[in-house]
């Protein structure tokens, strides 16, 4: 540290009473400055006042003694020892303020011994490398509640010196870590921090998130020490808050005047301001600095705050606006947008609807491509719709560029509004361009595909279409949106609809792309080939008959049951966690998002595997079967030389070997059908004979 020029000139100058008298001074008001100090207690030795410093000095450590100040004496010891103390003198001093430190630790002697602090006790750098890493260490005493990655909150429990290794209790495990890479791997968790309160007071954190969310948020953020994501937040708070109260919380939370938010979107973070008063400063810091969008962006976010920020933070985006109205009318646009949502009807003529929305077509057209905030945009297309008689046009030039979908659907709604049960002349060509070339426009030809699940007169063409979505999957352009393409697969979606929408003469085709599908697993395509085989005659051939899958009424029952709770429940409550999961953040390490996606892709295989399974399912009637052989629905009586079994032959559903049920498709039970009274097969490598059939009776459930 940079030795205070009073100090430095006094010395300089042999006024010695007037550097006692400033030492004084500061050993009153900050002892704990030793840096300070040490640098003029060794100016002082250099002037010759080799006494005078160690007088000052002593007058120090006494301070810092009688304080209790041992953390301060420990450093005054480091950097001014030799100035205060004979060389040998120092190490006993040094175990001393040690023993004062951590009075009541049970390692401190066999971790100093450990360590070698009482060997080569006159080579002082090596002896202050040891008490750095002895301090290091002995943060982690026995009974320390610590926090490792991956396992949690654990306790120390015991420090194995032979095997120079701590033993930690987490939940349900026990952990050895080795003293070198103890101090990177275990954070102590001191009192009042967010992790160690989770065990020692959940109740009242409970409390906290029900009555006082900002209180909880502060505490999380006071006790880390730092900036933190929402993620983090929300990790530090698993088992406070439960998931369906995140959102309610989160909201009340993150508003509090003293909150300070910092960057966007998965990287945004989140601090706490000593006051109100600098959190205001901290975000107009940052507004001051930023681009337009910027300032719109912390605008909408901050509109909650002063009213005097508020309205110096409109003023500022204001002028920028008007600025930019000229050459960005998007731009423009959306500064009005954000000027409206915080309360601040914008004066400046430049951003008035008819002047934003006004001029040559070629304007409205770049009015609607620079608005970048898809809600802005439909906003937008209104205005352009309200104030011009072209709008047919502007929409029709937007509709060939646009992406988003919502925006997209506004555009095609309005474009379509007059035209009856069939498409519009302008809409119908450019639909049958995206069906020609859909790589020119891969985000509009999804809009497409997606849409045509519900709207009859998009699956005009039902085959071009099936071939485009699942040829899309392997371009380039399409990698972007191929869980989406998948999605399409699912019950409900577009191409089991698509399938229903085909023609006989078309079904061949269709088969064909399923079969040529690169994006298709192999169970996928089974289904949907199994669904065409089903539906169309002609792709049966020979093989209609042993495509049937023959089932008991009841077990039809049940398969439509699950598939319809997989379509309506389990599907809708997956994709609203994956939306969760996504919106915690980089999903390259998001757990949730990838256990959901994975949870999404089984949901989705078994649907279409019951939809085809079902779409063969026949029916079977107990009450109609011919037991005079074996046959579907029978019961068996089998005697041979350990003794008599029955066997019941019904379906693959209700298979049941362990209760004597098996499938007609199994091996066994395809070596018994057609078999009557008397005949002889082989099972389990033996023969038996047959000596009663009888028509079988549903299997209890």
């Amino acid at each position: 540290m940079t030795l205070p020029a009073t100090i430095a000139s006094a010395i300089e100058a042999a006024h010695y009473d007037q550097v006692e008298d400033e030492w004084l001074q500061r050993v009153a008001a900050s002892p704990t400055d030793v840096e300070t100090f040490a640098s003029a207690a060794r100016a002082l030795a250099g002037a010759g006042e080799d006494e005078r410093a160690r007088f000052l000095l002593e007058l120090l450590d006494d301070a810092l003694r009688e304080r209790g100040l041992w953390a301060a004496r420990l450093t005054l010891l480091r950097r001014a020892g030799s100035l205060l103390l004979d060389p040998e003198a120092i190490h006993p001093q040094i175990l001393e303020t040690l023993r004062h430190l951590h009075p009541e630790s049970t390692l401190l002697d066999e971790m100093a011994e450990a360590l070698g602090l009482h060997r080569a006790t006159h080579d002082l750098p090596k002896t202050w490398e040891k008490v750095a890493r002895l301090r290091e260490l002995m943060a982690l005493d026995v009974g320390t509640l610590v926090a490792m990655d991956g396992q949690g909150v654990g306790r120390i429990v015991e420090a194995n010196f032979p095997l120079e290794s701590f033993r930690v209790e987490f939940a349900g495990r026990t952990l050895n870590v080795r003293f070198r890479g103890a101090t990177k791997a275990l954070e102590p968790l001191p009192p009042g921090h967010i992790l160690r309160r989770k065990i020692e007071e959940p109740d009242v954190l409970k409390a906290l998130a029900k009555n006082d969310p900002p209180e909880l948020l502060h505490a999380v953020l006071a006790s880390r020490g730092r900036a933190m994501t929402a993620g983090e937040i929300k990790a530090d708070l698993s088992g406070v808050i439960t998931d369906s109260r995140w959102t309610s919380f989160w909201s009340a939370a993150r508003r509090h005047p003293q909150v300070v938010v910092t960057g966007a979107g998965a990287r945004q973070t989140y601090a706490w301001a000593e006051s109100s008063g600098q959190a205001h400063q901290a975000v107009w810091d940052s507004f001051a600095t930023a681009d337009v969008r910027k300032k719109i962006d912390l605008l909408r976010r901050e509109g909650g705050r002063a009213d005097e920020l508020v309205d110096r933070m409109a003023e500022d985006l204001e002028r920028l606006g008007a600025a930019a109205a000229a050459d960005d009318p998007g731009l423009a646009f959306e500064v009005r947008g954000a000027l409206e949502r915080a309360g601040r009807e914008p004066q400046a003529p430049e951003l008035a609807p008819a002047e934003l929305a006004g001029g040559t077509r070629k304007r409205a057209e770049a009015l609607l491509a620079g608005v970048e905030d898809r809600t802005q945009r439909e906003r937008a297309a209104e205005l352009v719709r309200a104030e011009r008689d072209d709008w047919r046009q502007v929409y029709l030039a937007r509709l060939s560029r646009e992406e988003d979908s919502r925006v997209l659907d506004l555009l095609f709604d309005a474009l379509n509004e007059d035209s009856g049960e069939g498409l519009a002349p302008e809409v119908s060509s450019w639909v049958e361009s995206l069906l020609a070339q859909p790589h020119r426009q891969p985000a509009a030809f999804l809009w497409l595909a997606e849409r045509a699940g519900s709207e009859e007169m998009l699956r005009r063409n039902p085959l071009r279409l099936l071939q485009q979505i699942l040829s899309a999957p392997v371009r380039n352009e399409f990698a972007p949106f191929r869980p989406r393409l998948r999605a399409l697969l699912d019950t409900g979606g577009t191409v089991p609809r698509l399938l229903a929408s085909l023609s006989e003469d078309q079904a061949a085709a269709a088969l064909e792309a399923v079969h040529r599908a690169g994006m298709l697993e192999n169970y996928e395509r089974d289904a949907l080939s199994r669904a065409l085989e089903t539906r169309f005659a002609s792709l049966r051939g020979e093989q209609s008959a042993a495509d049937v899958l023959y089932a008991l009424p009841e077990s039809i029952a049940a398969k439509r049951a699950e598939l319809d709770r997989i379509a309506k429940v389990e599907l809708p409550a997956n994709r609203k966690a994956i939306e969760e999961a996504r919106a915690m953040g980089d999903l390259r390490e998001n757990f949730e998002y990838k256990s959901a996606r994975q949870r999404h892709e089984y949901l989705s295989s078994r649907a279409i595997e019951l939809n085809a399974e079902l779409g063969r399912a026949r029916p079977l009637d107990l009450a109609q079967v011919d037991a005079s052989q074996v046959r579907v629905g029978t019961r068996v009586r089998l005697a041979g030389s350990d003794g008599e079994r029955e066997l019941t032959v019904l379906g693959p559903w209700e298979s049941d070997p362990d209760q004597g049920v098996i499938s007609y498709q199994s091996e066994l039970g395809e070596s018994l059908l057609g078999k009557a009274v008397g005949d002889e097969v082989t099972v389990d490598g033996g023969r038996v004979r047959i000596t009663a059939v009888e028509v079988a009776t549903a299997p209890a459930r």
